[in-house]
């Protein structure tokens, strides 16, 4: 073998670190891309009866029994005031874990998890979303796609008025 290529080849094939970078779990919602931090996710689950719960929030599909475990199930169209969807049996649950609580999301759909290089992301904007921004976290660029990033602290937290509606309720 000719020592004179092997430096050239070694090149060739050199790795470019594009820095630091999170992963999303990307899912669907009204034919847009949303993206939440896969360290939240603890199980993608197919559509299953959820049981209504009297008085709770609007958003608030209800609560499935989850192996044991009695889990809310939030419908995000509902929280992020997108359209309803007359059939959810297609639909998925995310499972998520925020502030020590298991919670269902109910999404369109989930189709991949992403790595998005934490310079791709910025901030929303007001000016542009039909999607209240205090629930986004920022939009990735990833390709030629664009992938809202919610920030599950904002849109899963009840506001003061909400929960004083409520009782303190679910």
């Amino acid at each position: 073998m000719n020592e004179a290529l092997v430096p050239q080849a070694q090149a060739a094939v050199e790795v470019v670190d594009a820095g630091p970078e999170e992963q999303v779990v990307a899912f669907q919602l009204a034919d847009e891309t949303y993206g939440v931090d896969i360290g939240s996710i603890r199980e993608i689950i197919t559509w299953q009866r959820v049981t209504p719960v009297p008085g709770a929030q609007g958003h608030i599909e209800g609560i499935i029994n989850l192996r044991g475990r009695v889990i809310p199930v939030v419908d995000l169209r509902r929280r992020l005031g997108l359209p309803p969807v007359p059939d959810l049996t297609n639909s998925k649950i995310v499972i998520v874990e925020h502030a020590g609580d298991t919670i269902g999301l109910v999404v369109d759909g989930v189709s991949e998890v992403l790595r998005v290089p934490t310079g791709a992301v910025e901030p929303p904007s007001r000016m542009v979303s039909d999607v209240s921004t205090d629930y986004l976290r920022g939009v990735a660029k990833v390709g030629d796609n664009l992938v809202i990033l919610l920030s599950l602290d904002r849109a899963l937290v009840k506001s003061a008025e909400e929960t004083e509606r409520l009782g303190g309720g679910i």
